[in-house]
């Protein structure tokens, strides 16, 4: 549960983030939940995963794939054996929940999706979950990016599988295909062949269709934005090696569809160690969203990437459809209203799941790009870093919430000086729900232990 006082609930998306610090422990209890959530008790016949008890029906980002491909390498290493059994038990229920999402989240047919609130619950002009002013429907670019990520990570476990049992070496092709045309709808679809990048901004947005065809981008400098950066992954030259029919089957796509491959970032140009990168984003995309990413004046907060740009702090996002005017600002702590989400805030909070993707990603990156791809970190200040380097300081930034600084008090304690001076108290650490995007004050659910329980992957990371 992600919260024992104040959420005593169930959340999907949350317990797949949980089993990562519970892999630590236990591996077979992390195991146990996400086989749990995929039984046939809890699936939907039609391979829905439900979200919360609550609202079964709603919907939460698809990070069960990436969440069971972790454990399972968490415990490989841990155990020094992997449980192919595991894996395989989960990814088939998998299957269904992605056939799921191509059938009743991409409207259009067209591999761009939708899926409501997608956990961001008020980040958005509108409620994503509701009917929108004018009768019209938005393209999401975090549902396009998530559903990017999921392609990845079912290639991922595919070719592990394929490891023992060939037939799994076809379903990796058809996820690699499929990953392709994802990739190929956020950049290029549309009339104008722009796809949700603006490159004017240099950022990704959602975008809303009205009935008479209008196409209105919704100009938030958000997460929604930075979500396409998950989908991200290398292929190494000894998988290609190992499974002739794939690596075929990927050179014709290269060689006969140009349409699909010649904008994907970059399988056919070899990286540091003969890798082959497969990502949403170019290496040129990927240092202009960065810009806005690495500045403190935007996103990058002393304590980790703040979930709406502080730029609309000054500088606040108007739409207006049809007469009815929707705003969206920057509000570090706790929502100014009950707009949506209630006490749930995406407005410029920091959280700690997204936070985290976005460290594994950069590492992606820089697994391929090496140590010549270098960005400004922070945006203006000249000093220049590898993006493992930046993956690292976002990591230490985080970490910062939890330690001791020269004044001796820990940033999520803020000014309750219970927890940041009784000998008694000062060191019972809590996990908040998300926190202050200025000055990193836990905020929302005080026991919220499941993702924010993530920073001890990255203590561990860090001391490895």
């Amino acid at each position: 549960m992600p919260d024992k006082w104040e959420y005593p609930w169930y959340a999907a998306w949350d317990l797949a983030f949980h089993c990562l610090p519970l892999a630590l422990v236990d591996s077979q209890f992390a195991k146990d939940q996400l086989l749990l959530i995929t039984r046939e008790w809890y699936m939907h016949p039609n391979g829905q995963l439900p979200a919360y008890e609550w609202a079964l029906g709603d919907v939460n980002p698809p990070v069960h794939a990436w969440a069971t491909w972790r454990v399972y390498k968490i415990e490989h290493k841990r155990r020094g054996k992997p449980d192919r059994a595991f894996l395989e038990r989960v990814f088939h229920k998998l299957l269904l929940n992605f056939t799921w999402w191509v059938n009743r989240k991409d409207a259009q047919g067209h591999n761009v999706f939708q899926g409501g609130f997608l956990g961001l619950d008020n980040v958005g002009v509108f409620d994503r979950s509701a009917p929108l002013p004018g009768g019209g429907f938005i393209e999401q670019a975090d549902g396009t990016g998530w559903m990017a990520m999921y392609c990845l990570n079912m290639l991922t476990i595919a070719l592990e599988l394929a490891r023992e049992d060939s037939a799994y070496e076809d379903v990796a092709s058809k996820f690699w295909e499929h990953f392709l045309n994802i990739a190929h709808a956020i950049n290029n679809l549309g009339a104008n062949g722009d796809g949700m990048w603006d490159e004017t901004d240099g950022f990704f947005y959602d975008v809303m269709h009205m009935p008479d065809g209008r196409q209105v981008p919704l100009k938030v400098r958000s997460v929604v934005g930075l979500i396409s950066l998950f989908a991200v992954d290398t292929l190494e030259q000894r998988v290609l090696d190992r499974f002739p029919g794939f690596r075929r089957r990927m050179e014709w796509f290269m060689a006969n569809r140009r349409d699909l491959t010649q904008n994907v970032a970059s399988m056919a140009a070899p990286g540091r160690g003969e890798r082959r990168l497969l990502s949403v984003v170019s290496p040129e995309q990927l240092r202009r969203i960065l810009k806005h990413m690495l500045d403190e004046e935007e996103f990058l907060s002393p304590f980790g990437i703040r979930s709406v740009s502080r730029f609309h702090k000054d500088h606040p996002y108007i739409c207006d459809i049809d007469g009815q005017q929707s705003s969206v600002d920057y509000e570090p702590a706790e929502s100014s209203t009950g707009l949506f989400g209630g006490n749930s805030n995406w407005r410029g909070p920091i959280w700690f799941p997204l936070n985290y993707l976005l460290i594994e990603s950069l590492q992606k990156f820089h697994h391929y790009l090496g140590d010549d791809f270098r960005v400004e970190c922070p945006t203006g200040s000249g000093h220049m870093m590898t993006l493992w380097e930046v993956s690292a300081e976002i990591s230490r930034r985080l970490s910062r919430l939890f330690l001791k600084g020269d004044d001796g008090r820990r940033p999520t304690n803020g000014a309750a000086d219970c927890f940041q001076s009784d000998p008694h108290w000062c060191d019972l650490v809590l996990f908040h729900e998300y926190f202050h995007g200025d000055t990193g004050e836990g905020l929302g659910a005080s026991h919220q232990t499941g993702w924010t329980g993530l920073v001890a992957k990255l203590l561990q990371q860090s001391g490895e």
